[in-house]
C-alpha cells in the first residue's frame, strides 16, 4: 500500500497533533506501509520541498497567505508521484485544508479517502460556518472515518447515517517513553524549590486553549474552600484571560501557582513527576497524548468525560466529572485534596497498568491497518 496523508499537524510544528501524525505515520511506515507526507504547513520559514525519507516521502507546502495556489501547486506534486507509483490511499489528517482538500484529491486520482478526526476537526469544525461544509463533505466522501473517542462514533453517524465510522484510540509507546532517576531528582528538586510544603500539585500541561477548560478548573480550585491546599502547574501556552485571572490582585492569594512555558514532551520529563495529579477538565477533546503520558508515568488524572477520556479515565485510575459541571468538579477537587498518599500510588500504578495494556501504540497500528486492508481497492469490506 502507498498512502497519501494530508496534515496541517507534523514535525517541526509542535504540539500533541503533530505529535500524534509522526507516532501514526512511523507505526505504519514500520510496518511496511509506504506513507507519503504533504504537509501543509502555516510556519513563516517552509519552504516547498519534497525529500526521501525512509518509508515514503515528506512534501512540504507552504500555505502562506495562499492556501488555494499552495493546494493546486501540491495537487501537480501529487498527481506526478501518483503515475510514477501509484497511491492506494488518501487520508485526511489534523486541519482545516487537508479535509478540504482531501476528498479532491481522492476523487481526482480515483483512490479511496480516509478522514481522520482528530480534536477541533469535528468538535469546533462541525459548529464552524467556514468549515462545516468541507468537514460534511469530506465524511460523505471517506470509505472510512476514524475517531479517538467512543462518543464520537454515534456523533458522526448520527450527521451522516451510513458512513463508515471506526474508533482508533491513540496510543502510547511505553518502551520509549519512561521518567528516569535522574528526572525524578530533578522534578523532586523542583517541586522543593516551588512548591509550599503540604500543597497538593496539579498540572495543567499543553497548549491551555478555551476548550481545555483551565480558567474553569482554576475557578473551581478557588471556590472549594481548600484553596490554600493547592498548587497549580501549568505548562504551556496560557490564554489572555488565564493570565489575567493569575495576576488579578482581587484574587484570594491562598491558592499558589507556578507557570512555565511550553515544553516538549521530553522536557517534561522533569516536571511531571513533580505533579501528585494531571488535570484535563476539557470541555471538549480528543483523546490529548499529555493523560496518556502522565497515566503511564503513574501520574492519577483528574479529568472530565469529554471524548476519549472518558473511555481512559474513572475512579481506578483517577477522577472524572461530567464536562462542565463545576459541582462534580469541585467535589472531585475536594476528594483529591484529601487523598492519601497510598491512595494516590494505588491510583496511578493502576494508570500505568491501564496504558500498557489498553492504549499501546501497537494496538494503534494495527487499528489503522485494519482500516486500510479493508479499504483498498479490490479488497473485500
Amino acid at each position: 500500500m502507498r498512502v497519501l496523508w494530508l496534515t496541517e499537524n507534523y514535525p517541526p510544528s509542535r504540539g500533541g497533533m503533530a505529535q500524534s501524525c509522526d507516532r501514526i505515520v512511523g507505526g505504519l511506515r514500520a510496518a511496511g506501509v509506504t506513507a507519503d507526507i504533504a504537509h501543509l504547513s502555516r510556519s513563516s520559514a517552509a519552504v516547498w520541498s519534497s525529500v526521501p525519507k525512509q518509508g515514503g516521502r515528506l512534501l512540504t507546502a507552504p500555505l502562506d497567505d495562499d492556501a488555494e495556489h499552495a493546494l493546486h501547486r501540491l495537487w501537480t506534486a501529487v498527481a506526478a508521484e501518483h503515475q510514477t507509483d501509484p497511491y492506494t490511499h488518501i487520508v485526511a489528517f489534523g486541519g482545516a485544508y487537508p479535509v478540504l482538500a482531501a476528498p479532491i484529491y481522492a476523487a481526482w486520482l480515483g483512490v479511496p479517502l480516509v478522514t481522520l478526526l482528530r480534536g477541533n476537526d469535528f468538535d469546533a469544525g462541525v459548529f464552524s460556518m467556514r468549515r462545516r461544509s468541507s468537514l460534511l463533505a469530506a465524511l460523505q466522501a471517506s470509505v472510512r472515518v476514524c475517531v479517538v473517542s467512543r462518543a464520537n462514533v454515534d456523533r458522526v453517524r448520527s450527521l451522516m447515517p451510513g458512513a463508515e465510522v471506526v474508533h482508533i484510540a491513540n496510543g502510547i509507546d511505553t518502551s520509549a517513553w519512561s521518567a528516569l532517576p535522574s528526572d525524578v531528582e530533578k522534578a523532586a528538586a523542583w517541586r522543593d524549590e516551588n512548591v509550599p510544603a503540604g500543597r497538593r500539585t496539579i498540572g495543567l500541561i499543553g497548549q491551555l486553549k478555551r476548550k481545555k477548560g483551565a480558567l474553569f478548573l482554576l475557578d473551581s480550585m478557588a471556590r472549594t474552600g481548600l484553596a490554600d491546599r493547592f498548587h497549580a502547574v501549568l505548562v504551556g501556552d496560557l490564554e489572555p484571560a488565564i493570565d489575567d485571572w493569575l495576576s488579578d490582585r482581587d484574587r484570594p492569594k491562598a491558592m499558589t501557582h507556578t507557570a512555565l512555558p511550553f515544553l516538549d514532551r521530553y522536557e517534561l520529563l522533569g516536571i511531571l513527576p513533580a505533579c501528585d495529579v494531571v488535570a484535563l477538565p476539557s470541555f471538549y477533546d480528543g483523546l490529548p497524548n499529555v493523560a496518556l503520558e502522565a497515566a503511564a508515568l503513574g501520574i492519577p488524572l483528574l479529568a472530565s468525560d469529554a471524548g476519549g477520556l472518558g473511555d481512559l479515565v474513572d475512579g481506578m485510575i483517577g477522577w472524572s466529572f461530567r464536562a462542565g459541571d463545576e459541582d462534580a468538579c469541585r467535589a472531585a477537587l475536594v476528594t483529591v485534596a484529601s487523598a492519601s498518599g497510598d491512595e494516590l500510588d494505588a491510583k496511578g500504578s493502576a494508570a500505568a497498568a491501564r496504558v500498557a495494556d489498553r492504549f499501546t501504540v501497537e494496538r494503534e497500528t494495527l487499528g489503522y491497518l485494519e482500516v486500510l486492508g479493508q479499504t483498498a481497492r479490490g479488497a473485500s469490506s
